[in-house]
């Protein structure tokens, strides 16, 4: 399939006049420390479509969209997505345009490995799909920043031995991340262990919403599942499995590749929703539940004492050798942040149907005195609200020992079902993206180790649960029209914000910090 992409002046002639008065409000890239990347974030399975070709194997999503499409909001899956395994050329051509720095995309597993194993096999097609792209980002003047996990674990390994709820997975992974360091290594300087942990663990395992949609009968619709250790359970094996690849890396890699190598973990920002010691300390936990179940471990060797002290022995423990091995294993930490939720604390605690889900004995909510958190989004999970980035970095910052972080991801959505004049008209993700810059500013101003900003996402794409109902691209692709790729204003202010030279003029702000 070859998609022609449309000639600047007609993504400007698509475009309302308005739009363009406004500029960057103000930012420019000169604003930043010298050497700043901007960036946009992908994921093979949510990208690259191609999902049976040239070799591929199964991935986990791709049986979950297949078995259970009544889990995905219309039904959809990513076996097409936005056909990137084809098409990344001319996308890298406009990403080079737009003039972004950097580019995160993840590797398939099943994609090099169909079988998840070396030694059933190594894809060579998957290999080269791979430096081939890595070479035309390099050629286009991009860097690479590669996540070696983002979610699409091979099927077989979950027929197997049940994929991260075996510590078989560990080896595997193991002999995976060594086969990339050792065919892409020399020309990749960034690379991402495992992305959102967390989320792969609660979504998969405590809720059942994603692949491979395991839970307790009593959380949701799963044929199989505990959501009171299974989640624990993944964790556990993923955090070894970072440890291990880290330690790999740096004994066999680092000194010759000259790379770094993190981990990106999302959290939202916890707002007590009342001024009493109870709502902050259910603030805290929820973020220990969040993001320290994942960042502790792999600063201190532990898991939060909040973690262990209520999740006590459905909580697995790490070996004195492990805990040695998780300690500073990062050399830099990928945030990502999209929002935040009121917590107070949980009064509905049961003791009887145990979850990961209520343990931290959390209640959080949208919304106080029947107004919201933040602007409301087009989806019901995101409000926005720019300060949150800025509180959670200063909270990193202070808990966990100044780390260099890198926002992995950042963006806003809006509904796929509006005409394509006013989804190209993004003025919202122009104001998201506005506000949160400009909040990480006053983050690295304050002394917030931040090199890079990671907008989530380039293009439209499969949004998991959420399927294709939801735009979080600064690049709309028309699904019903053969794909094709249209701009939106939002990545021609990305353009204006990365020029060289500061333009002043500014759109109205939809709102403030």
């Amino acid at each position: 399939m070859k998609i022609i992409h449309g000639s600047l002046l007609l993504w400007y002639l698509l475009l309302p006049l308005t739009s363009f008065l406004g500029s960057t409000l103000g930012l420019n890239r000169t604003d930043f420390p010298s050497g700043f990347i901007f960036g946009a974030a992908s994921s093979a399975y949510q990208y690259e479509g191609a999902a049976y070709q040239d070799g591929k194997g199964s991935s986990i999503w791709d049986t979950f969209t297949s078995l259970h499409p009544e889990k995905i909001a219309d039904h959809s899956t990513g076996d097409m997505a936005d056909e990137f395994y084809y098409l990344f050329q001319e996308d890298i051509a406009l990403m080079k345009e737009i003039g972004l720095d950097s580019f995160r995309f993840s590797i398939s597993w099943p994609r090099i490995l169909p079988k998840g194993k070396i030694s059933e096999g190594v894809n060579q097609q998957g290999i080269t799909f791979y430096n081939n792209l890595i070479n035309e980002l390099l050629y286009q003047g991009l860097q690479p920043f590669v996540t070696l996990f983002h979610w699409d674990l091979p099927q077989s390994l979950e027929d197997e031995y049940l994929g991260f709820l075996s510590p078989n997975i560990v080896n595997d992974y193991q002999d995976y991340v060594d086969l990339c360091f050792k065919e892409f290594g020399d020309r990749v300087k960034f690379w991402v262990t495992f992305n959102e942990p967390n989320d792969f663990a609660s979504g998969g395992y405590a809720t059942g919403t994603e692949a491979p949609g395991r839970c307790s009968n009593y959380i949701g619709n799963c044929s199989f599942g505990n959501s009171a250790t299974e989640p624990y359970t993944v964790g556990h094996h993923m955090l070894l499995s970072h440890a291990i690849a880290v330690k790999l890396y740096r004994e066999k890699y680092q000194a010759s590749q000259k790379g770094n190598i993190g981990i990106v973990l999302a959290c939202y920002w916890m707002v007590p929703k009342f001024q009493t010691v109870a709502s902050t300390d259910a603030a805290f936990r929820a973020i220990d539940f969040m993001l320290g179940w994942y960042l502790h471990p792999i600063t201190f060797g532990n898991y939060p004492e909040t973690m262990r002290f209520l999740v006590g022995n459905r909580l697995p423990t790490f070996s004195a050798s492990q805990s040695e091995m998780l300690k500073g294993s990062f050399d830099f930490l990928g945030v990502t942040y999209y929002t935040a939720r009121y917590a107070d604390d949980s009064t509905s605690y049961s003791s009887v149907n145990l979850s990961y889900t209520t343990d931290s004995h959390v209640n959080l909510t949208t919304e106080k005195d029947g107004l919201p958190i933040g602007q409301p989004t087009a989806s019901g999970w995101q409000y926005v609200y720019p300060r949150g980035l800025l509180e959670l970095l200063s909270y990193i910052n202070r808990k966990f020992n100044r780390p260099l972080i890198y926002i992995a991801e950042n963006g806003v959505n809006d509904n796929a079902s509006l005409p394509i004049q006013d989804a190209l008209d993004d003025s919202l993700r122009i104001n998201f993206h506005h506000s949160h810059l400009s909040t990480l500013l006053k983050a690295i101003k304050a002394g917030v180790d931040v090199r890079g900003y990671f907008v989530w996402s380039f293009l439209d794409n499969f949004e998991w649960e959420s399927g294709y109902t939801l735009r979080f691209g600064m690049t709309y692709v028309d699904y019903k029209n053969g794909l094709r790729r249209y701009v939106k204003n939002s990545a021609l202010w990305y353009k204006n914000l990365l020029r060289k030279e500061k333009i002043t003029r500014r759109l109205p702000l939809l709102y403030t910090d």
